[in-house]
């Protein structure tokens, strides 16, 4: 059985192919938005469609060949219907609907957060890890969702916490814009912390979870790096970013964020791992999850809590066609199909 997935919930337009029964990522083409962006400081929803509908024909082509497969082999077309950006949405579900039709075809919709969940599935060489134990807690973390999640089986799970506001990807985003740097910042943070010894310098508050709650909020973060920008000049509310601010003022501030965060993160874990004590593992998934400095600390909690810790490789923790095909595979095995009435979603 082969799966054609289609992925284009925000800026970026992935198309994938899974072999399901060798449990075998064939092909996962991906077409990158970020240099059409990073002059604007983030995503502008128009640009993204507009060029996913000229990327998605050639995506689809490119994967089917790398994968040694026509479209007539296809079995299923598994296509993120929601949560995303209305426009980019509708190119993926009307493209795959309209293939699925004219080929006769099945078609699955797929919540994009799924595929962020079980990418941790999904190894460097392309095959299915057996080690990722039920039931885990999973954190997906992007520009666009953070959330935490019960995970007890293939395509059942609870969310037992999310963002209050604003996504973690998206403080990291906004301060880096803050400091002068391009769309995206998670990455840039990341390294000028790592100049500065991932220290916690300015000592940026943290979110209290009152009554043991899980949950996440970053507004009130993004404010306070604002206004401590602003106090050492690095700032102006009129003009943006000040020019010849010292890089070691700016490496100290993303080390700062990055810790604030991580800390964040781990309470949160903390206090899922006390609410659910029978929990085997945890999985660390979405575009944040490259993040190494995280990888590492939720490592060594993972360690000492003899807990098995996972997250997928870079390719599978952007957004990209493989999560949806793998989804959209297990999904198939269990007979749940949709009909042409499918629609996007928030």
């Amino acid at each position: 059985m082969f799966i054609l997935g289609i992925e284009t919930s925000c800026d970026e337009t992935g198309v994938a192919v899974f072999d399901v029964q060798r449990q075998l990522m064939l092909s996962n083409a991906l077409y990158s938005q970020i240099a059409l962006h990073e002059i604007y400081g983030g995503v502008v929803p128009e640009i993204a469609s507009r060029s996913q509908l000229e990327k998605i024909q050639p995506l689809v082509s490119l994967a089917l060949e790398r994968a040694g497969i026509t479209l007539q082999q296809v079995d299923a077309i598994a296509v993120t219907c929601k949560p995303g950006l209305v426009g980019s949405l509708l190119v993926g579900v009307c493209y795959a609907k309209g293939l699925a039709w004219a080929l006769g075809k099945k078609i699955i919709g797929i919540n994009h957060l799924e595929g962020h969940i079980f990418s941790t599935f999904l190894r460097r060489d392309n095959t299915v890890s057996t080690d990722v134990p039920f039931p885990h807690l999973s954190l997906t973390v992007s520009g666009g969702h953070t959330a935490m999640y019960l995970v007890e089986g293939f395509g059942s799970y609870t969310c037992i916490g999310r963002t209050e506001d604003d996504a973690a990807g998206e403080a990291f985003d906004k301060v880096a814009k803050m400091m002068g740097y391009p769309y995206p910042g998670g990455a840039r943070i990341e390294k000028m912390a790592a100049t500065v010894g991932f220290e916690d310098y300015f000592k940026y508050p943290r979110t209290r979870n009152p009554d043991g709650n899980i949950f996440f909020s970053f507004s009130g973060l993004k404010t306070a790096v604002l206004y401590h920008l602003v106090r050492e000049g690095a700032y102006s509310m009129t003009t943006g970013p000040v020019a010849g601010v010292s890089d070691e003022l700016k490496a100290k501030v993303a080390s700062s964020l990055l810790v604030c965060i991580t800390d964040i993160f781990l309470k949160n874990i903390e206090l899922a791992f006390k609410k659910y004590p029978t929990i085997k593992g945890f999985t660390f998934g979405g575009g944040v999850a490259c993040n190494q400095y995280m990888q590492e600390r939720m490592a060594q909690f993972c360690a000492i809590k003899g807990l098995s810790f996972h997250f997928p490789p870079p390719a599978f923790c952007t957004d990209n066609g493989g999560m949806i095909a793998f989804v959209g595979g297990y999904k198939a095995q269990q007979e749940k199909f949709d009909t042409f009435t499918l629609d996007v979603g928030k």
